[in-house]
Parts: C-alpha cells; sequence; structure tokens
C-alpha cells in the first residue's frame, strides 16, 4: 500500500486489521489474476486439452466440474462457467473461449454473501462452515450467519 500512496502509510497498512482494510487488500489478486487470464487467452484452447496427470482429466472438464459444484453450492442458479463454452453463451454470444463468466451482455454475475458463503465454505450452507475456512470467516457478515 505503501508503493500505491508513493509514501510510507502512518500507521502501516495491515491488511488483517480488519475487514475493510481486508476487502481493500484484496483488490490486488483478483484483477491480477483476472488480466493475466485474458493475457493468457490465447493459451486456453490448447491448454484446456491437457490432461491433468495422474488423473487423465482436460483441464477443461476440471474447471467445467468446479464450476457446475460452485452453481450448485450457491443455489441460485448457473452463476459459473467453464473455460469453454459454446459460442451462443459466450461474450456476446460470439466466442467460446470464456475469461470471466457473465451474462449474455458480457456482465458478470453476481452473488450475494450467503451465496459465496455456500461455496467457499464447500457445504452449500452459509451457516456451516468447512471449505477454504473449516473455522468460518472472521468478517462481521461471515459471522452473523455463524451465530
Amino acid at each position: 500500500m505503501d508503493n500505491a500512496f508513493g509514501k510510507p502509510l502512518v500507521p502501516p497498512f495491515d491488511p488483517y486489521a480488519n475487514s475493510l482494510n481486508f476487502i481493500i487488500a484484496s483488490y490486488v489478486i483478483p484483477y491480477v489474476g483476472l488480466t493475466g487470464y485474458v493475457g493468457a487467452n490465447r493459451l486456453l484452447s490448447a491448454t484446456s486439452r491437457e490432461l491433468v496427470p495422474p488423473y487423465g482429466v482436460a483441464v477443461e472438464e476440471f474447471t467445467n466440474r468446479i464450476s457446475i459444484l460452485r452453481s450448485k453450492l450457491g443455489i441460485r442458479g448457473l452463476k459459473d462457467e467453464g473455460i469453454i463454452v459454446p459460442t451462443g453463451l459466450g461474450a456476446e454470444g460470439r466466442v467460446k473461449g470464456n475469461i470471466l463468466a457473465g451474462d449474455v451482455n458480457s456482465l458478470a454475475y453476481s452473488r450475494t454473501p450467503e451465496e459465496r458463503l455456500r461455496i467457499i465454505y464447500g457445504s452449500g450452507d452459509e451457516h456451516v462452515r468447512g471449505g477454504f475456512y473449516p473455522k468460518g470467516e472472521s468478517g462481521h457478515i461471515a459471522q452473523s450467519y455463524l451465530k
């Protein structure tokens, strides 16, 4: 954060100090991942066919199955797609390479806090912790569902 402001912040920025700081700090990762994914788009078709050892399953199938699971756990319909989608479902109905799951207007699907918790907990229930957060998330919103 010091680099973002061009000077040391006083007190030093702590991404774990509170929920707001964590959200601000988390802005760094998704956009880097997304733009890196977009930059690698031309490679996705070839990569999607590669087999993941030792399973003998293609990257595309892993991605599709994870996407199906996230939609199932979220319980609010299709809000996820794999790497390759039918052309009609791709951006503006014209492409089949998929960088960011979105609707026919290329607008990203939104997820409620409940949907997000159902997915990251892996339980399909925002009240049941697990998955990436076996002890549950510590933020105010997440904790409100665990009480």
